[in-house]
């Protein structure tokens, strides 16, 4: 019975490896991660349980231990304890991006793994060469354009640059990597037919790294482009600041890049581009897992360089060839890279599967039987060994509960994600009624998402909108505000509410992000031509999304907007300056600013502004160009004549009047959550602004 679970779980964990690159399945907006966290921890689940049984069926545990056991459970151990104490919204880390999740994972396969044979983890290597060539052939398809001419095919699989990985740049790390386990395995295979299946394997694997590489050149569509390394550097040793030892949590690069971006980021061209992840793995792991998490890969580079140092001598004296060798190749391969790239699920994965096949093993033993004794029928009373499983039940079981429960917690969270997709596709097909109750159904089964919450929030929104609008157009005259029945607007008022709430709601769940609350925000902006008081929450919000990312100028711009919308000029020219000041070259900024300068009055200044946008201005043909010019020429002969739109120059509005009349009253509670105490940012160009502010919401269970 126990050779038979044995099996079981070898040919469980077989399946894992082969199926981990090439597994997508439409169940998330995000087909790619959320499907191989999916395969990663059923899997895993069913493998443990299977160990679990044969534990107690024999009577003991045995394991495999190795050099590299310590450090691997030093990083294991690090983003377990970060996620803990430092991840504000615990769902980041385990669901989407799902760092910690993906690492314990690959660390629980990099156990397993040192569990088989030597023969068996050879058969690894050669089921990873299999999955890339499968793999490989998923990307040329893709790329010849032949999955676009199959329509019962998802959506994803048609898009231009599909990968199973989701991007090339993986690709084609992934299939770079697999080249030595491919060129091992054809040398080693003794039959001839299977150097055939793996020199073929081996070369598809090829075609799909040329084409990867091919995507990747400058230039191409789908060329990839990261923050400089001093900019990634100086957002580490700024998180590291607030959070030495455990960074700022894994999930949560995106809060460290708002908040610790330096000012110099807003001189490159992708100034308007947020991250989450650094340009390497490894500072990516300095930020979210801290000191801990670095000095354990450390550590393990450390235990890495001295036993490749030396297996490669001994390999050379005894010539044993490159097939003895592969496997430290390839690790040596991507460990390198992940100094100069980010990771994925599948490249942290592959980290792992390589350590696993690159290290030796010494098995130990742990008996779990125990020991008693018992009177003879003589009277004399005599040692003898009594089985009993009590031990091996004692540690087992709990082991199973767990792991059952967590199986359990783990479909309710798929699910969930499933149904937001669900709502997300309803959304595109104009389906508000569907939308509105799927989505509803995901946030009761994971309350805990923040982005759940956002986009139930909008939903509210456009649909408060949409009946407010059609009361206007039925019953009001143009220009004028509708009268709407009172059904109308209980239902306009329990939308808003609900908006504001959900709004609220990822707040609460993730306060250290100023994406949640602009959000928030922009709610109480939207809401201002139906509801009295939406002004002043508005205000206090954006206070909040700019003390959390202050060195965006669209935050500032739109903060500014909104005093600008209240006729306060003097404060509206406060924050277009600091706008202009975070991003000088930002024609935007200075528009805007020239605007407030005129209506407070400031005419001479407003005239400097405006040049300097023309300045700015690139192309002297263009919309934007001759809105600014007209707009100049508006300012020199005083003129108070409001300036149209442009392209991208988009002056301060003046509040809508409202929709409705009169407008609704905010129920008690909707005002802004309160703000989170975060240190000032050195690099913000002046301190951020302290908003003292109301209770906050009911946290979501």
């Amino acid at each position: 019975m126990e050779k038979l679970f044995a099996q079981i779980e070898k040919y469980i964990i077989y399946a894992i490896i082969l199926l981990l690159p090439v597994f997508t399945l439409s169940i998330s907006p995000n087909p790619y991660v959320v499907s191989k966290i999916a395969l990663l921890f059923y899997g895993l689940i069913l493998v443990l349980l299977v160990r679990a049984v044969r534990v107690i069926t024999s009577g003991k545990l045995e394991f495999s231990v190795a050099k590299y056991d310590l450090p691997v459970t030093i990083i294991g151990i690090s983003y377990v304890l970060a996620t803990l104490l430092k991840t504000p919204n615990k769902m980041e880390a385990l669901l989407l991006p799902g760092i910690t999740t993906v690492t314990v994972g690959a660390i629980l396969i990099y156990y397993l793994l040192n569990q088989l044979k030597d023969d068996e983890k050879s058969m690894v290597a050669r089921l990873l060469v299999l999955s890339g060539s499968v793999f490989s052939v998923l990307t040329l398809l893709s790329f010849a354009k032949i999955f676009e001419k199959i329509p019962q095919l998802p959506g994803f699989f048609k898009a231009q640059g599909f990968t199973p990985e989701g991007g090339f740049l993986p690709s084609a790390i992934f299939l770079f990597t697999l080249l030595p386990l491919g060129i091992a395995a054809v040398l080693s295979a003794k039959d001839s037919a299977k150097k055939i299946v793996y020199g073929v394997s081996t070369f598809i694997v090829l075609l799909g790294l040329l084409v990867s590489v091919y995507n990747l050149l400058p230039g191409r569509t789908f060329s990839p482009r990261f923050p400089g390394y001093s900019t990634s550097w100086s957002i580490a040793v700024d998180a590291l600041k607030e959070s030495p030892l455990f960074g700022t949590g894994p999930g949560n690069y995106l809060t460290a890049f708002n908040r610790f971006r330096p000012l110099a980021y807003n001189q490159t061209d992708l100034w308007a581009i947020k991250f989450a992840t650094a340009s390497s793995y490894f500072l990516t792991v300095l930020t979210e897992a801290g000191l801990l998490g670095i000095a354990g890969f450390i550590l393990l580079f450390y235990t890495l360089y001295k036993t490749a140092r030396k297996e490669f001598r001994e390999m050379k004296l005894v010539k044993w060839g490159f097939t003895g060798m592969a496997n430290m190749v390839s690790l040596v391969m991507v460990s390198l890279l992940l100094l100069f790239f980010p990771a994925t699920l599948l490249i942290i994965a592959v980290l792992f599967i390589y350590l696993a096949l690159s290290t030796k093993t010494h098995k130990t033993s742990l008996n779990l039987l125990a020991q008693g004794s018992q009177e003879t029928h003589t009277g004399v009373i005599s040692t003898q060994q009594v089985a009993s499983r009590f031990p091996a039940l004692l540690i087992s079981v709990p082991v199973i509960l767990v792991l059952l429960f967590s199986g359990y917690r783990g479909s309710k969270i798929l699910l969930g994600e499933y149904k937001f997709k669900k709502a997300l596709d309803a959304l595109v097909k104009n389906d508000a009624t569907g939308t509105y109750d799927t989505m509803r159904e995901a946030i009761r089964l994971n309350p805990r998402v923040d982005r759940y919450h956002s986009t139930f929030s909008r939903v509210n929104l456009i649909i408060a909108n949409a009946i407010a609008q059609r009361a206007q157009t039925v019953q009001g005259k143009e220009g004028e505000p509708a009268t709407i029945s009172e059904q109308e607007r209980t239902t306009i008022s329990q939308l808003v509410q609900q908006a504001i709430s959900e709004g609220k709601a990822a707040v609460a769940l993730n306060p250290l992000r100023s994406g949640n609350w602009e959000i928030l925000a922009q709610t109480y902006r939207a809401i201002m031509p139906l509801a009295q008081g939406a002004d002043q929450f508005t205000v206090q919000t954006y206070r909040q999304a700019v003390a959390l990312d202050p060195i965006n100028p669209n935050l500032r711009i739109a903060l500014g907007g909104v005093h600008y919308a209240l006729k306060d000029y003097d404060g509206a020219v406060r924050i277009f300056e600091l706008a202009a000041a975070t991003k000088n070259d930002f024609a935007n900024a200075h528009f805007n600013f020239a605007f407030a300068l005129r209506d407070a009055g400031n005419l001479d200044r407003a005239i400097q502004e405006m040049t300097l946008v023309l300045s700015l201005i690139t192309d002297k043909e263009g919309n934007d160009y001759k809105i600014a010019k007209q707009a100049l020429d508006d300012l020199q002969a005083k003129k108070k004549a409001e300036a149209p739109a442009g392209e991208e120059l988009n002056p301060p509005q003046a509040a809508e009047e409202p929709v409705i009349q009169p407008p609704i009253d905010l129920p008690e509670g909707s005002e802004p959550p309160e703000a989170p105490t975060t240190p000032t940012p050195s690099q913000s160009p002046t301190p951020s602004v302290k908003v003292s502010i109301t209770p906050s919401p009911t946290i979501v269970p």
